[in-house]
Formats: C-alpha cells, sequence, structure tokens
C-alpha cells in the first residue's frame, strides 16, 4: 500500500459550481489528519507550485488536470481528480464520494495508475519546440475551416497523405476524448500504443491507426497555402516553419495518477458513456 500523503497541493477551479465549497471541506479533513495543505485558484499555477509535495489535488473538470499534468509528471507527484465538471473520466472522483475517498486517500488507501505522455518535438529554425500532453496532439489549419494535407510517416515507412480536416494523434488516455468524438477506438489506459485518427477525411477509407509505443511519428504539411496549429490538450500553438515535419511520439515519463482502492476502469467506462445492458454476473 503507498504511504500515507502528509503535505498536499491542491488546485481549485473556482469557476466550477461547488468547487470552492469542496476544496473548503477537503482541506478540513486534511486538516484533521495532520496533512500540510497549499492550495491556489490561479490557473496556471504558480511557478513551483508542486514542489516537495506528496501528492496534488484537483477540483474541477478534466480540463483542469490536464493544465497541470505535464508539471505533475516532470516532478513525479501523483494527482487526485474531483470532478466539479462534466464527464470526468480523468477527475474520476465524484463530490458525493469525494469526503469519504479523500480520506482513505490521504491515508495511503489509493492505487497509482502511470499514464503515458505524448510529445511533439517542432524544429522552428534554431528554436526547437517540444509540446507534452496527456491527452492528445491535434494538428489543423490555422483558420479552422480549412482542409489540410497532412503526410505520415511512421517511423521511416509512408503511410498515407490525409486530406482531412485534421489529424489527432491520442494516448490510450486520450481516447475518450477527441479520438472517440472523431469516431476513434476506446483504448484501455494500461495498452502499450499510440493511436492517429483522422478528422473527417474526404477518402472514407481513412480511419484509425494504432501503432506500437515506441513508434516515431513525422508529419509534414503538404500544402504550401495552409498555416497550421498544433493543439497539446487543448493548448494552441500556431506554426509560422510550415516546411519542417513535426516528431510525435510518446514522452520519456509518465503520470502517476491516484485512484481510489476499488477503481475499476470498465465501471468509469460505463457510466460515463452510458452504456445499457445487464451488468450482473452471468448465471448458468
Amino acid at each position: 500500500m503507498p504511504a500515507a500523503i502528509r503535505s498536499l497541493a491542491l488546485v481549485v477551479n473556482a469557476r466550477k459550481t461547488g468547487a470552492a465549497d469542496l476544496a473548503q471541506s477537503l482541506l478540513a479533513t486534511a486538516d484533521k489528519l495532520g496533512v500540510t495543505v497549499r492550495s491556489t485558484d490561479q490557473f496556471p499555477v504558480p511557478q513551483n507550485f508542486l514542489a516537495d509535495c506528496d501528492a496534488c489535488c484537483v477540483i474541477g473538470g478534466d480540463g483542469t488536470l490536464l493544465g497541470i499534468a505535464a508539471d505533475a509528471a516532470r516532478g513525479q507527484i501523483p494527482i487526485i481528480g474531483v470532478n466539479r465538471g462534466y464527464l470526468g473520466f480523468l477527475t474520476t472522483l465524484s463530490a458525493d464520494e469525494a469526503p469519504r475517498q479523500f480520506q482513505e486517500i490521504l491515508a495511503g488507501k489509493f492505487q497509482i495508475s502511470h499514464r503515458s505522455l505524448i510529445q511533439c518535438r517542432i524544429d522552428c529554425d534554431d528554436t526547437p519546440l517540444t509540446l507534452t500532453a496527456l491527452n492528445d496532439i491535434v494538428i489543423k489549419d490555422e483558420r479552422n475551416s480549412q482542409l489540410v494535407r497532412l503526410e505520415v510517416y511512421a517511423d521511416d515507412q509512408l503511410v498515407t497523405d490525409y486530406f482531412s480536416d485534421g489529424l489527432i494523434v491520442s494516448t490510450p488516455t486520450g481516447s475518450t476524448a477527441y479520438n472517440l468524438s472523431a469516431g476513434g477506438p476506446l483504448i484501455h489506459p494500461d495498452a502499450a500504443v499510440i493511436a492517429m485518427t483522422p478528422i473527417c477525411p474526404h477518402t472514407l477509407s481513412n480511419r484509425s491507426i494504432i501503432f506500437r509505443d515506441d513508434v516515431r511519428l513525422r508529419i509534414r504539411n503538404r500544402d504550401p497555402q495552409a498555416r497550421l496549429l498544433v493543439a497539446a490538450d487543448g493548448r494552441q500553438n500556431p506554426i509560422l516553419c510550415e516546411s519542417k515535419p513535426f516528431e510525435i511520439t510518446l514522452a520519456p515519463m509518465r503520470l502517476p495518477l491516484v485512484q481510489h482502492a476499488d477503481y475499476a476502469h470498465f465501471s468509469v467506462v460505463r457510466k460515463k458513456l452510458n452504456w445499457s445492458g445487464s451488468h450482473g454476473p452471468i448465471t448458468e
């Protein structure tokens, strides 16, 4: 069993209904257990906010957690996600569950899921840019209404040219996000793969491709009139060096994501996606 949490960083998205009140309740629980807490409702969080903490608790939606995921992964700070947003695939503790399960988690009764991150390297002149994402890297036209033509290589092998609204390159964790909305596959978060899904491709046979986790994808803009935008977990970055390919790989680090002791992935998927059917055991 993991060690008890003695110091905690608390990130509160005050724009979410009920987040501030829930934060006060969790702060009282932490104080009762003698846990040292530093809290903020600033976003992005202050520099080095997570330093020297045993864990970070995020109260908000999945977007709030995504905004701090790279910092937490670099410091290997486990994240506890409490949902005050919409679906909450990452912030898996509900407001109703949080008071009881938060106390158990602080006492060390939890499990950690080590989630893959993806990174995109863009060599612009002498200033290379590296973007890191927990869910996905999305490549589109900057104007968002234009088709793009993107050439994709997997290692040194040509995959194809895509004529589409863009491409989504997703981790298993991100398979339930934009990838799923674009018709991509659901992937178990422990799977060692990367998914690539075209957005509204003009060749109807273009479908998602699943690559092994150590693949090196190179993506090049084949339309000189297009101005591309690369988004890492929704954070948009206009790209000015159109002639250079982007290189996408898994990041060398993983995000430690805290889950309560009885967490079950497919139970969450059934609940969040409203899957129907009988969920009881089959009896003879």
